[in-house]
């Protein structure tokens, strides 16, 4: 995923910062609990289409995601 266009993304329902999870192909909001897909390296930021998350998912960050200029983030490997 394109670090700047990551950098530019923002939740659609609260307009919070979302954490790339490269492993599940999914930007998520932790404040909302929603996990937005990424299909054909493409977001897909319509709330009709989010994943509802596991309360478990909210509460910890997965190990494939970043967000946004996070330590050891290179550009090209988003």
């Amino acid at each position: 995923m394109d670090k700047e266009l990551l950098a530019m993304l923002v939740c659609p329902e609260c307009q919070g910062k979302l954490k790339y999870d490269r492993e599940a192909a999914e930007l998520r909001c932790q404040f909302d609990g929603l996990a937005y897909p990424i299909r054909d390296d493409i977001p897909v930021m319509l709330a009709e289409e989010a994943r509802r998350m596991d309360i478990d998912e909210t509460l910890k960050r997965s190990p494939g995601s970043v967000s946004p200029g996070a330590p050891g983030e290179q550009a090209g490997n988003a």
